[in-house]
């Protein structure tokens, strides 16, 4: 089992940044995959943005690309999510995952075995 703890959430104003960090603890050395999502209210969970653990290899929603930066620290087993130049429609809840499986669809939900319980952020105009 692998359990995900984010923190690094708030409110900031548009334009500001945040960064979110996700602790991995138990048996990590099962993932492969890490991904942050986000869930705005009313809205379903929409991906945005996986690291291939072994590679460093990082992809990107549209909506984010060139914004946000996803990193790793394998020594701290901490996964992050730099945010630059927030906007409101970043206003969400964002959820951590992880997947142990090596081959994968890296945008859908299925595709991940472990989920943090998110962490608010809140972007004001």
């Amino acid at each position: 089992q692998v359990q995900l703890v984010e923190s690094g959430g708030g409110s900031v104003q548009a334009e500001g940044s945040l960064r979110l960090s996700c602790a991995a603890s138990g048996s990590t050395s099962l993932i492969v995959y890490m991904a942050w999502f986000q869930q705005a209210p009313g809205k379903e969970r929409e991906w945005v943005a996986t690291i291939h653990t072994a590679s460093s290899i990082t992809y990107y929603a549209g909506s984010v690309k060139g914004r946000f930066t996803i990193s790793q620290d394998n020594a701290k087993n901490t996964l992050y999510l730099q945010m630059n130049s927030l906007k409101p429609e970043d206003t969400a809840m964002y959820y951590c995952a992880a997947s142990a499986q090596r081959v994968i669809r890296i945008s859908s939900l299925n595709s991940y075995n472990y989920w943090g319980q998110g962490t608010q952020v809140t972007v004001s105009s």
